[in-house]
């Protein structure tokens, strides 16, 4: 256990919130501030974990002498300007998704995190899973044999009323992260190319936003140093199926494919004609002790749980 605890600050309370019990249970944190530009969230929120430091501004939080690392869950456009900031001010960094709309923008918070020397973490949850775990294991125990194909998806219907306004007509492919993590990390490769393609139209008040009008793009990617190629598929608008976070894996002993409809399961197929749906077990035992009920186990506070 390290001699002394992090103090952590959580930006942005709404899936930001899921984090709190987490770093207050666990050995080596230290919840210390949060911060909302809603007074009554951070109030309310504040009361109820009984943090001392509470902020509306971020430079506020940036600057604060109480805090070694911040962890960002605000809006996409906003995690260049935060991240960097707080680098700056010699914080440690764990960022939602993605690190930031421009390509440039990603070389520089590479570039500040080596000049400051401290820690940034892009917030990546889908290797983190336990599907993404149980895959991993049976590709590093031999099971799967040679990776021939890896496809990711993520469907998701945002047409729904109740979505921030600044999801409005995003194109797709420029929130692919989870769909992509999984087959790079599974692959331990680089991406050498990228071809996507667009596919379909969504409502034209929405198309207008960023100039882009189609409801799904796919990507194909062309794998660094390797005979592979993946495919990720990713939708927001006006495409109707139920949501989907998913992964596939086709390799010489054993293939995986994620459910079609959530409860029933994954497939792993042992042969061209065996197939059996699976259980996906719990990886809690990698995790402390403290924190290893978010898993799925039973939590003090069901409300602000996470699955690991």
């Amino acid at each position: 256990m390290m001699q002394k605890k992090i103090r952590f600050g959580v930006v942005g309370l709404g899936f930001g919130a899921n984090f709190l019990e987490i770093i207050k249970c666990h050995p080596n944190a230290e919840l210390t501030a949060i911060c909302s530009r809603n007074s009554e969230t951070l109030e309310k929120i504040g009361d109820k974990y009984a943090v001392s430091h509470r902020y509306k501004d971020f430079e506020e939080v940036a600057k604060s002498n109480e805090l070694d690392a911040v962890l960002i869950m605000t809006p996409v456009f906003e995690h260049f300007r935060m991240s960097k900031m707080a680098l700056l001010a010699g914080k440690h960094v764990a960022c939602a998704v993605p690190m930031a709309e421009k390509i440039d923008h990603c070389f520089e918070i590479c570039e500040t995190r080596r000049k400051m020397g401290k820690v940034y973490m892009m917030f990546e949850t889908s290797v983190y899973t336990r599907t993404f775990l149980y895959v991993k294991e049976l590709l590093e125990t031999g099971q799967l044999g040679k990776i021939q194909f890896l496809r990711g998806s993520h469907q998701q219907n945002m047409s729904m009323p109740g979505w921030p306004e600044y999801w409005h007509g995003l194109p797709p492919m420029l929130y692919a992260t989870h769909a992509v993590s999984p087959l790079l990390a599974l692959a331990k490769k680089n991406v050498e190319s990228v071809i996507c393609y667009g596919s379909g139209t969504i409502r034209k008040e929405y198309a207008k936003i960023h100039n882009c009008h189609f409801a799904i793009e796919t990507a194909y990617l062309k794998l660094k140093d390797s005979d592979l190629v993946c495919e990720v598929t990713r939708s927001f608008f006006d495409t109707i199926r139920q949501y989907r976070e998913s992964f596939d894996v086709y390799a010489t002993d054993l293939s995986f494919e994620w459910e079609q409809i959530s409860g029933e399961g994954p497939v792993v197929f042992s042969n061209l004609e065996d197939a059996e749906r699976i259980t996906i077990p719990d990886y809690g035992n990698k995790l402390p002790a403290e924190i290893s009920i978010f898993t799925g186990g039973q939590v003090q506070d069901k409300d602000h749980a996470s699955s690991i």
